[in-house]
């Protein structure tokens, strides 16, 4: 994809266009480009990355604390920290198309630097940074909003939530609970893969269930089911 095609695309899918297309190119730009290009006097991308790494975590936090008023500190920190760890990225600068706009080195775009997690990373947040120093935070929020707040309601990020050990603290607030996992279910599905049910229970009382592709992923669901159960307020 060119430069231009890039542009083009971000322009008809998030209706972003740069006042300033120096940020956005310095944004999408590696260090070695400017090794093997010495007459771009332009920077690489760490200045935004550092920039957008705080535009990231302030943002974050504003939209979860207005999104979940009754959220405890604990639970605000923790999907916080969920939403930006730096292994999502990759795939949000992967959905964006961020990918095909990075300026690289010969040897880096042999080496398949394009479509590596942690440069791809990076460049997200030095595009979220490039994006508020050119348009300010209120747009930074509609771009998430169409992005990393929307993967919210996918369950995206539930990958990177430890919900058993939550669900433990949570029951064991006022003194040891005997909390056991049991797979109830296992059944072939058409595609050949396998799908498990398990139950939690505390102290021989289940809880609640979830399903998963294994064993691990169906515990997991149930321990997050149970702690929406709790949180909800239901008397267990």
């Amino acid at each position: 994809m060119s430069q231009d095609s890039f542009k083009s695309h971000i322009l008809t899918k998030f209706n972003i266009v740069f006042n300033d297309e120096s940020l956005l190119m310095e944004a999408l730009t590696q260090r070695n480009y400017l090794n093997e290009h010495p007459e771009d006097k332009s920077r690489d991308y760490q200045r935004l990355e550092f920039l957008g790494d705080s535009v990231m975590q302030m943002l974050v936090a504003e939209y979860l604390f207005k999104r979940y008023p009754d959220w405890h500190e604990g639970q605000l920190t923790e999907m916080r920290i969920a939403m930006v760890q730096t292994r999502s990225f990759a795939h949000f600068s992967r959905m964006v198309r961020l990918n095909e706009g990075i300026r690289l080195g010969k040897g880096e775009e042999m080496s398949g630097a394009r479509d590596r997690d942690s440069l791809l990373e990076d460049i997200w947040e030095a595009f979220i940074g490039a994006l508020y120093l050119d348009q300010g935070a209120d747009n930074v929020r509609k771009f998430l909003n169409q992005t990393l707040f929307a993967a919210i309601d996918t369950g995206f990020f539930d990958r990177f939530i430890d919900f058993k050990s939550r669900l433990q603290e949570r029951l064991q607030i006022k003194g040891s609970v005997d909390i056991d996992y049991h797979t109830e279910k296992e059944k072939q599905m058409s595609d050949n893969t396998q799908l498990f049910e398990a139950s939690v229970s505390a102290d021989g009382k289940e809880l609640a269930r979830g399903e998963g592709k294994s064993i691990k992923d169906a515990e997991k669901a149930a321990a997050r089911a149970a702690l929406k159960l709790l949180e909800d307020n239901v008397n267990l």
